[in-house]
């Protein structure tokens, strides 16, 4: 029996990128003040696994709460990854008064081979291997376009793990998690946890239904979606209008 996270059509939930160049115009909240991390640390080097899936970074108990729902295969969340991580680590969640969360949202078979192994070595190198995986998903959707029609046809009558983890090889992952200190055996038990797979599904398809998401990246601010914000500019005045 196929089970919850199989591949395609299933994941193919949401396109890349989504709604206009309009921004909620709601009015500034009150600004917020910041808040001292922990001694000897920073808040952006505070991260931690949350119960929705999703890895946290910065101060758990922030007034503000940043969740991106993204793809690893979106060239959207890509270029928010590239144009605005930094900006938002540096004048936000340094402060201690913004949170950011990123839960994988899966669009399809190459999306969750990349999101398990993303979260393979635990939190400490989950935001560094998803800053990488999006710098190097040029690369890597140009190998996937090179695929054979044979290579889908192979995935054919094969178990869901052992789909995921051939998209895994085919897209250049598993290569690219061990350069990045993951050894292969890890790296293939990660691909086979059926459980942290089925997870990761799930979470993509309760998202769809609680938040209706038009496309990635789609966030939330304080649990509610923030309307037709896509980049760093729209996101940055949204984060603005809420106290930040």
């Amino acid at each position: 029996m196929r089970t919850a996270f199989a591949l395609a059509p299933l994941l193919a939930l949401a396109a890349c990128g989504g709604g206009d160049a309009a921004s909620n115009s709601a009015a500034p909240a009150a600004p917020v003040a910041a808040v001292t991390p922990p001694a000897g640390q920073q808040w952006t080097d505070v991260v931690s696994k949350t119960a929705e899936g999703g890895f946290r970074m910065g101060n758990p108990d922030a007034p503000i709460k940043l969740v991106e729902f993204g793809s690893r295969t979106c060239h959207v969340c890509a270029e928010f990854d590239e144009q605005g991580l930094e900006p938002l680590k540096a004048n936000y969640i340094s402060t201690g008064k913004v949170s950011y969360e990123f839960r994988d949202y899966l669009r399809n078979g190459a999306d969750l081979g990349a999101a398990l192994l993303g979260a393979c070595g635990g939190p400490g190198t989950f935001f560094p291997i998803l800053d990488q995986m999006m710098r190097a998903q040029e690369g890597t959707l140009e190998t996937l376009q090179a695929l054979p029609e044979s290579f889908y046809a192979q995935l054919e009558g094969l178990p869901p793990a052992q789909q995921t983890a051939r998209y895994a090889e085919a897209a250049g992952y598993v290569d690219f998690i061990k350069q990045r200190g993951i050894p292969e055996p890890q790296a293939r038990q990660c691909l086979a946890d059926v459980a942290a797979a089925e997870t990761l599904t799930k979470s993509t398809q309760s998202a769809t239904e609680e938040y209706a998401i038009p496309g990635t990246p789609t966030f939330l601010i304080n649990g509610s979606v923030v309307d037709n914000t896509v980049n760093w500019t729209q996101l940055e005045a949204a984060l603005k209008r809420a106290g930040a």
